[in-house]
């Protein structure tokens, strides 16, 4: 058996087509993909690939606002998430293939048991994006959503929805698919764009082109039939290829004027606009294209582009990795932004510095402002300084007042 003929399933019997509002019947074939032949998309699409891939999923047991870590098969899975990938790899995959596609599909592969207490109960062993031609959405007579993937290869396979992480980019007047109405990017105005580039780039090759194809003018001082003049031509160009000193002697009969070349290139301003339309489709400035931006770019370019992916991919993950039972006691999948810049260390020490004698931080929550994966043993402690007292109590504590409740130095809240 192959790697992935544990993910390949039969339609299951009584089964139809889901249905639509629109009336349309739910079929969707993946995906155009000619926009991608451009230098400038593949570029914008990869600074983006390149800041997701740098996230940190993880498995968390959220009590109110204090995330706590859960060990087990699932998040071994993030940590490895099958025998092609890690987890960098496997996140670069997943948004390539969203981004490319306006739609990305992931299968989990797991063991399912019953426990004493009749539970259901789910091991995962892997996480496999993958990447069908075509994708039809059914339901059998119970009423139950399956998806049946087509591949390349002609292997198909139907699965639950409810077993598949579908993520979706640009979801808007599908009902079950990102993109336009049949699943797919809508590049029509971006494709013009890629258009006029192209032609500008054209344009600036053939003036090079034709710049360089005219060294000189060689002026006859006489009247030559064509068999001459091209017999003349031909004599010059041979003492060019014969010559080694870089002088060429020429008779009273003839005059040599070089030609002044000037390539007719399209102006910076202009090549700039271009370039930045088509980025902003992608919400990429040209600065984070080119390695030169500032902090506060940064932080408008994840607050605009990566911070809705992110919270994308955690509530696809949760939606889908997760019993309702299992989501009721705080399970979430979070993607931790450690390694992403979007708040300078000053701010965030700050930050800290000013809430944490209050008590109003949780110590994991100090970690996770700072890109850290929260701690076990840190789960609900809390401390807070004993230099604030209840402001209503101010006064009586000034004057010695021996009933005014100071909270132990030693004591944590939790």
């Amino acid at each position: 058996m192959g790697l992935f003929d544990k993910l390949f399933h039969r339609q299951p019997k009584d089964s139809r087509y889901a249905a639509m509002l629109n009336g349309l019947l739910p079929i969707y074939t993946q995906f155009g993909t000619n926009i991608y032949a451009s230098d400038a998309v593949q570029q914008a699409v990869k600074c983006i690939v390149d800041e997701v891939k740098k996230l940190r999923p993880t498995h968390v047991r959220v009590k109110g606002n204090d995330p706590t870590p859960v060990g087990g098969s699932l998040q071994d899975v993030l940590n490895n998430p099958n025998p092609l990938m890690t987890t960098s790899e496997f996140l670069e995959k997943v948004t390539w293939l969203l981004l490319l596609n306006y739609n990305a599909f992931i299968i989990p592969v797991y063991r399912v048991w019953t426990d004493g207490e009749g539970d259901e109960q789910r091991r995962y062993e892997a996480l496999y994006p993958i990447k069908p031609i075509q994708v039809d959405f059914i339901e059998d007579a119970s009423g139950r959503m399956f998806v049946k993937f087509y591949f390349s290869g002609g292997r198909t396979t139907t699965i639950p929805y409810d077993d598949v992480i579908h993520i979706k980019y640009n979801y808007s007047v599908g009902e079950f698919m990102g993109g336009n109405e049949l699943g797919q990017p809508d590049n029509k105005a971006l494709l013009t764009t890629l258009e006029l580039n192209h032609k500008l780039l054209q344009g600036v090759a053939k003036a090079m082109d034709a710049s360089y194809a005219v060294n000189g003018i060689i002026k006859y001082n006489s009247l030559l039939d064509s068999e001459k003049m091209d017999k003349a031509v031909e004599d010059f160009n041979r003492k060019l290829r014969n010559n080694e000193s870089g002088f060429l002697p020429v008779d009273i009969k003839s005059d040599i004027q070089p030609f002044e070349r000037k390539i007719a290139l399209v102006d910076k301003p202009t090549l700039e606009f271009i370039d930045s339309k088509i980025l902003r489709n992608w919400g990429v400035p040209l600065s984070i294209l080119t390695g030169d931006f500032t902090k506060e770019t940064y932080e408008a370019f994840y607050s605009k582009v990566l911070e809705p992916l992110t919270i994308a991919f955690s509530q696809a993950f949760t939606k889908k990795l997760f019993t309702s039972r299992e989501k009721a006691f705080g399970n979430k999948i979070e993607f931790y932004p450690k390694d992403l810049i979007f708040l300078s260390m000053e701010q965030t020490l700050r930050m800290i510095d000013i809430l944490s004698p209050t008590g109003g931080l949780f110590e994991n929550e100090k970690r996770v402002a700072l890109g850290l994966p929260p701690l076990p043993e840190l789960e609900g402690k809390r401390y807070m300084s004993l230099n604030w007292i209840d402001a209503a109590n101010a006064d009586q504590y000034q004057v010695g007042k021996t009933n005014v409740e100071v909270i132990d130095e030693n004591k944590t809240e939790e």
